[in-house]
């Protein structure tokens, strides 16, 4: 692959796939998500607000004891 064929970190598309049958609400993600993209919904669940601002750095993947969130690479 040529360094023009790659898409920079940057403006890279991520997918956040949350289970809520999973998630205990305890809103780990939601605090170390750096840029804000989660918020809790109605119920107290994390939902997506703003996915555009994913940097994919899988910071509310990695910290979730339940392992109920999961960030995918969208090519």
């Amino acid at each position: 692959m040529k360094p023009s064929d790659q898409t920079p970190a940057s403006k890279r598309k991520y997918r956040i796939e949350i289970y809520k049958d999973w998630c205990k609400r305890c809103g780990i993600c939601i605090e170390f998500c750096p840029t804000r993209v989660l918020e809790p919904d109605e119920t107290g669940h994390p939902r997506v607000k703003n996915p555009d601002a994913c940097i994919g750095c899988r910071q509310c993947e990695i910290r979730c004891p339940d392992f109920a969130i999961e960030v995918q690479d969208e090519e």
